[in-house]
């Protein structure tokens, strides 16, 4: 019988103090039209669609810590999930997404 481990996972308040004092990169992957609502300014964006072939541009497995975010958390889970499988143990998942981050009225750039 295998045990599944849920995906390492960071507050919503820690990202935002980590996009303040540039600590952290904080991976976007909501797709394009999300984007367009706003984004979290200092988020590198890389579609959830485009995430295979731009693996390149994340830090590599077991190295610079980074973080992953969706709009709700889940996609994000997901992903990082399955970043944890490829080897990425230095990815994490933002719990609440943009999402929360627009209800709790942070600012947020056009990208």
């Amino acid at each position: 019988m295998s045990t599944f481990a849920a995906p390492p996972m960071v507050s919503l308040e820690d990202m935002r103090q980590a996009l303040e004092t540039s600590s952290t990169i904080v991976i976007d992957i909501r797709e394009p039209h999300e984007h367009a609502n706003g984004v979290a300014s200092g988020t590198k964006l890389i579609p959830m669609s485009q995430l295979g072939g731009r693996l390149a541009e994340l830090p590599e497995p077991g190295k610079e810590p980074f973080w992953v975010i969706c709009n709700t958390q889940v996609r994000s889970s997901n992903i990082v999930g399955q970043l944890q499988n490829m080897g990425y143990n230095n990815a994490s998942y933002v719990n609440g997404g943009m999402s929360q981050w627009a209800r709790q009225a942070w600012p947020m750039v056009k990208p």
